[in-house]
């Protein structure tokens, strides 16, 4: 009897391991850039640039004398700036894990064979 299990497990484990780059670069890829996607958005959420840029020449705090609508306007535009800045470095740093995820499985691969080799 506990030989069959061994060799239920023992094929499992075989296709398992043949399963795995398919599943890599396939399923899990899928399920990494939408996990990337939204985290992207979530930042979006976050930061807003948009809603600072469609609110640009809204005074802040009900200043509509010429002094308040030009510093609202300078800070908003600051903001804008600002935000979209840190929205794209967020978005190179997505960049970059979603790359580390496809590399990974290779660059193991590389060192694996390399320390058989020397």
């Amino acid at each position: 009897m506990w030989i069959l299990v061994f060799q239920r497990i023992a094929i499992e484990f075989i296709l398992d391991v043949l399963y795995f780059p398919l599943w890599w670069y396939t399923a899990g890829a899928k399920h990494t850039l939408l996990f990337c996607v939204r985290l992207f958005q979530d930042a979006n959420l976050s930061f807003a640039p948009l809603l600072w840029l469609k609110n640009l020449f809204v005074p802040m705090f009900g200043q509509r004398d010429l002094q308040g609508r030009l510093m609202s306007i300078f800070m908003r535009f600051v903001n804008v700036i600002g935000r979209s800045i840190a929205l794209t470095v967020w978005f190179g740093v997505l960049v970059c894990l979603f790359l580390a995820w496809m590399i990974f499985p290779l660059a193991v691969s590389y060192m694996l064979f390399l320390s058989f080799i020397f």
